[in-house]
């Protein structure tokens, strides 16, 4: 196996006059830390656009078989395939749908209001399509077909699924690998999460503000009739985040069918991502893109450590003070407990960090990442 067990991913990115991810109310999202109130990008958030990213580092460029994230996949997938191949009528294959919902699902998936989205890899959702023909190609009654796909999931179902998992893992699909799934229904297709995300969060104290608009009616205004018609407030955030990410190597490989190539391609794209993809509400009257403007990589064998606790303190919303309040706490860390990862940084300003080979290019960083992926020639 490669000697690197974790690659961790450390960013620091600015935004202005944005609100990247809100709360129930519409507010944005905040975490306390340290001394000070902090705005805050979930975890969730980040790796939702990570995953649905369109441009030449998205995930979909890499050759992989997707997931698919959705409460309705009986009915829009394996029912709208059996419907187009004219496998049976219509209410048999709706009797197929809902014992097949019910499986996954649970007692009470029959309502697709009752489900939870559950994330199934493609090659899956074509198994179970399968599975579905093959009984529809034997049994014609509803009722019948019904009890069938029921005594597939008691006698086979969940171990076949089981069996696709442990013959190559990326059968649940790229997302399943990288950031993990749970399946209540059958715990035994759970996969793991190989990427760890954390919140991000401003390494200063919140700065927001509320703002006020109006809505102005075009013909009402050019009839002479003066006024908005309508007066609405949002809330909007400026701040420098940080970010952090951790890679579990092994894992990773493991998830992607012991595919070292993969996984060092699937980790160079990643780190594309994670400096050039932004997170955002609304889009259409913030622009909220931005690139990280610094971004250090560490490759080792040690269990990670973020270092967030370089901005408990909170710092001025400055790149230089917030690079050097990290490399300042780098050191002190290096020396309680030694520094034994290899790393490379980016950084706009130039600025060094301690035991970093740089600063580079994202394009080398990204390779250097993906280089500490890969297995060693001649290791299998």
């Amino acid at each position: 196996m490669t000697e690197n067990r974790f690659i961790q991913i450390h960013a620091l990115q600015s935004y202005p006059a944005a609100l990247l991810n809100r709360d129930d109310s519409g507010l944005a999202k905040r975490l306390p830390f340290g001394d000070a109130m902090r705005t805050r990008v979930s975890s969730q958030c980040l790796k939702r656009h990570w995953r649905v990213a369109e441009d030449a580092w998205s995930l979909g460029n890499l050759d992989a078989p997707r997931s698919v994230r959705s409460r309705m996949v009986p009915e829009s997938r394996i029912g709208a395939a059996l419907r187009e191949t004219g496998a049976a009528n219509d209410e048999t294959i709706e009797a197929v749908v809902e014992a097949i919902a019910r499986n996954l699902y649970g007692k009470d998936g029959a309502s697709v209001k009752n489900r939870q989205a559950l994330l199934l890899g493609e090659p899956e959702i074509a198994y179970l399509t399968r599975r579905a023909g093959e009984v529809l190609a034997e049994i014609d009654d509803p009722k019948a077909v019904g009890k069938a796909i029921d005594a597939l999931f008691k006698k086979d179902e969940k171990a076949s699924l089981k069996a696709m998992l442990a013959a190559n893992r990326l059968n649940a699909g790229l997302e399943a690998a990288l950031f993990g799934r749970m399946v209540t229904s059958d715990p035994e297709a759970n996969t793991d999460a190989a990427i760890h995300v954390a919140h991000a969060f401003t390494v200063h104290a919140e700065e927001t503000e509320s703002d006020y608009f109006t809505v102005v009616d075009d013909l009402t205004r050019a009839a002479g009739e003066t006024g908005a018609a309508g007066i609405f407030d949002t809330e909007l955030a400026s701040g420098l985040y940080y970010i952090y990410v951790v890679v579990d190597v092994p894992l990773l490989i493991a998830n992607l069918g012991d595919d070292d190539s993969l996984a060092g391609r699937v980790v160079e794209h990643l780190v594309h991502l994670i400096a050039t993809v932004s997170p955002g509400a609304k889009l259409g009257s913030t622009a909220p893109y931005a690139y990280a403007e610094m971004m250090l990589i560490e490759a080792g064998a040690r269990q990670p450590r973020t270092l967030a606790n370089a901005f408990r303190q909170p710092v001025k919303p400055q790149m230089a003070i917030a690079v050097a309040a990290l490399d300042d706490h780098l050191q002190k860390m290096d020396a309680a407990y030694g520094g034994d990862e290899r790393r490379r940084h980016l950084s706009i300003d130039g600025q060094a960090l301690a035991g970093s080979d740089g600063p580079v290019s994202l394009d080398v960083l990204a390779r250097f990442a993906s280089d500490a992926v890969r297995r060693e020639p001649g290791e299998g």
